[in-house]
């Protein structure tokens, strides 16, 4: 057994005056945030310095106070306070160079705010600090282990939903000893050693004709009318519908590697440089390869098992799994080639699996030093140990 963090996301269905509420939580957390950033710009332009969380936290003490925002004691304060932690490290991101430069918020998008304690999920539903009397949730999993912050969100189609960090001991999956490379592609998502070959399913170009003439006609619509609430929320359904499909493929496709093998190896790919490819970029970004890996990864390492990724530049498609020959008049287009060496035929996205498998394998033998920088040309192998009780509490997407 070992210790985990682990996020659960259920749909809340809150009553009309709950969700005046939850929006007023929304609308606070929103304008506190935009003031204080607002602040802390105008104060570094003035004096290259600016207030830290506690003195900001002051003047929001100060702040509720006034008259004219003595609104803001209808919600509740910890998660405004909370707001500002989120300013505070958002601000220190950037500093260190890890994130660019904090926005403003905007309702037209994801809104949400989070409630750090004291909420419990109890006889389906969900009671917080301001929501005494309970809002009415659709539990349909058990949550295991200990609750800790929770985050409520409204989608921009209008459902809310909370999401819960749980502290919990898990059981990691029996070792099967068998070990794969992935090749990831567009025309397959992805191809193992094996030979094994998940389906790209392309949702963005599914939907893409419902999806345009759905945009055709919201931009008819007169801005702040009725009509134009309702075309606004049919076009985000459809987002979200091509989200949520994409989503329960990348969590089943990294379940099932995660479960049948032991070593993964795979390409540490530039995605953020290949999407500047404009004849790709909509399919790479609909394939979301990051998004996969950062999945098998914390799979993987709930599990004991283990990752390890391969130099961007290594010529995988290009190598012969057999005989190690390269053939450097290898196309895109090429789906399958003849080695000159060996005689023989290849399947372009097998043969690079196999290499990448090779070549991982290389790398645990050689016990190559962890290097985590994407833009370096080095090769890098990720080892996942246990998660012991004084980790950082990371959320995790759900479906592992």
């Amino acid at each position: 057994m070992k210790t985990i963090f682990r996020t659960y996301q259920f749909e809340l269905q809150p009553t009309q005056e709950q969700k005046v509420l939850l929006d007023k939580h929304f609308g606070c957390i929103r304008y506190i945030y935009n003031y204080f950033l607002n602040e802390r710009k105008e104060q570094y332009q003035a004096d290259k310095k600016s207030d830290n969380y506690y003195k900001q936290a002051a003047t929001l003490t100060e702040l509720k106070k006034k008259d004219e925002t003595a609104w803001l004691k209808e919600v509740n304060s910890q998660s405004l306070q909370f707001a500002l932690r989120c300013l505070d490290t958002a601000y220190v991101n950037f500093f260190r160079g890890n994130a660019k430069f904090p926005r403003f918020k905007s309702k037209k998008k994801k809104n949400s705010f989070t409630i750090p304690q004291f909420a419990k999920l109890e006889g389906g539903k969900f009671y917080a600090p301001k929501f005494k009397e309970g809002i009415k949730v659709n539990v349909h999993r058990e949550v295991k282990g200990k609750i800790g912050k929770c985050t409520l969100s409204k989608t921009p189609t209008g459902k809310y939903f909370v999401s819960i960090l749980s502290e919990e001991q898990y059981q990691p999956k029996e070792k099967t000893g068998a070990v794969c490379g992935i090749d990831l592609g567009l025309k397959d998502f992805a191809i193992t050693s094996d030979g094994i070959k998940f389906k790209n399913n392309k949702y963005t170009k599914q939907y893409e004709k419902e999806l345009a003439k759905a945009q055709k006609h919201l931009s008819r619509k007169v801005k702040g009318s009725n009509s134009f609430e309702r075309q606004r929320r049919k076009t985000a359904t459809l987002h979200e519908k091509i989200t949520n499909s994409r989503m329960d493929n990348l969590h089943k496709v990294s379940h099932k590697l995660v479960s049948d093998y032991d070593i993964i190896a795979l390409e540490d790919l530039n995605v953020k440089g290949m999407v500047k490819n404009h004849k790709l970029a909509k399919h790479i970004s609909d394939a979301s390869w990051g998004t996969f890996v950062r999945l098998l990864e914390y799979k993987a390492d709930w599990n004991d098992k283990q990752i390890v990724k391969v130099n961007r530049f290594y010529p995988s498609s290009k190598t012969c799994c057999e005989c190690g020959w390269i053939n450097q008049n290898l196309k895109l287009s090429d789906r399958e080639w003849t080695c000159n060496s060996c005689g023989v035929i290849h399947d372009r996205d097998v043969n690079a699996s196999r290499n990448i498998l090779k070549e991982g394998l290389k790398i645990i033998s050689g016990g190559t030093l962890d290097n985590t920088d994407g833009d370096s040309n080095k090769t890098s192998v990720k080892k996942h140990k246990s998660v012991k009780s004084e980790a950082q509490p990371i959320a995790f997407c759900v479906g592992g």
